[in-house]
């Protein structure tokens, strides 16, 4: 029993209940009943992590994720992630961040990574980071690869959150796990599941209701959508970690 986790996921349902949001789940079957796995996602919007965690509900799962050490520290979030023994990442000292994850991965947990570590502001998968490749081999655990679409259009990195009753729809895909040899090459094994992301994101995209009018803000270039292209988004993401390094940056004068 874990009070806590299940009480944050009763709530969630909840709220999505109120939202009206219309979910589409495929290959819940793929999350192992037992054991542990790297579930990988890509990241278009703040709510992925609560999306990705449903499609693990019907094998009785119950995911940590690996989350910024800053909402930890907030007053309301910080026991809740706590108590829902949620990883938290300080990028100042990623070793032990990685080693709570190697931990929980040895005690059968299912860890929940976001190998882009930021949200896409171009909606397509940014590089990967390789850490996850790296956790799965050396825990020696497969890659479960999880694609989360629509939820750049409830609340995502520019744009006012739509956290009302919308309807908006949210499609979720699990792909098979991918066995990850404990000699694997990380780049190579980084490389291959996210040419599987790819392929199973194209599919949401394809069976996902074409997107109109205002909401094309929400669809990427490629598809016809005035969301930034990847080059521009990288741009984008580039000056806003300027921005964070000056004000960081104590005045010389």
């Amino acid at each position: 029993m874990e009070p806590v986790y299940e009480a944050v996921v009763g709530f969630a349902r909840g709220l999505f209940a109120m939202q009206g949001l219309r979910f589409t789940i495929v290959g819940e079957e793929n999350v192992p009943r037992t054991g542990a796995a790297v579930m990988t996602i890509n990241h278009t919007g703040y709510m992925d992590f609560t999306y990705a965690g449903l499609a693990a509900q019907a094998s009785g799962r119950l995911v940590r994720f690996m989350a910024k050490e800053s909402v930890f520290r907030h007053p309301v979030s910080g026991p809740l992630m706590r108590g829902m023994r949620h990883i938290p990442v300080d990028r100042e000292a990623g070793a032990s961040s990685y080693a709570a994850a190697l931990t929980a991965l040895r005690h059968g947990e299912i860890v929940g990574v976001f190998p882009e570590a930021t949200i896409s502001r171009s909606f397509e998968l940014k590089g990967f980071k390789t850490g996850a490749a790296r956790m799965a081999a050396q825990a020696q655990v497969p890659i479960l690869p999880v694609v989360v679409w629509g939820s750049q259009r409830v609340w995502t990195k520019g744009h006012p959150r739509r956290l009302g009753r919308t309807g908006i729809p949210i499609f979720v895909s699990v792909g098979e796990p991918i066995p990850v040899a404990d000699d694997a090459d990380p780049t190579a094994v980084t490389a291959a599941y996210k040419e599987v992301m790819a392929h199973m994101l194209e599919l949401a995209q394809t069976a996902y209701e074409p997107l109109r009018g205002a909401d094309l803000k929400f669809l990427p270039a490629r598809l016809g959508g005035t969301a930034p292209t990847l080059d521009e988004a990288n741009r984008l993401d580039d000056l806003e970690r300027a921005r964070r390094g000056l004000r960081r940056t104590p005045d010389a004068r």
